[in-house]
């Protein structure tokens, strides 16, 4: 039994080491006046594919931004790119 408490707690921490960090790049627009604007944002691990991704970014825009589509998810290593892109929206929402 004081084994048992340790292990689990090891098994805790590595699991939440392993789990990789998931982005998305998308477009958005708002309408009158036409507005558009392409972004980045950090997405659960359990959404990092285009399809499910589209949900999760779409529920996190705010001030009448509406999603039109998602790019592409990506991990970590693609961030520094597409900073500038992004500006102000970079890791906004």
């Amino acid at each position: 039994m004081r084994y048992l408490v340790p292990l689990l707690g090891a098994l805790l921490l590595s699991a939440t080491a392993a789990q990789a960090e998931c982005y998305a790049d998308y477009k958005a627009k708002q309408d009158n006046p036409l507005r558009l604007h392409y972004g980045v944002m950090q997405i659960p691990d359990s959404a990092c594919s285009a399809g499910a991704a589209a949900g999760v970014v779409a529920g996190r825009l705010q001030d009448g931004w509406q999603l039109l589509n998602v790019v592409s998810v990506f991990g970590p290593e693609g961030l520094s790119e597409r900073r500038a892109s992004a500006g102000a929206f970079f890791l906004r929402y």
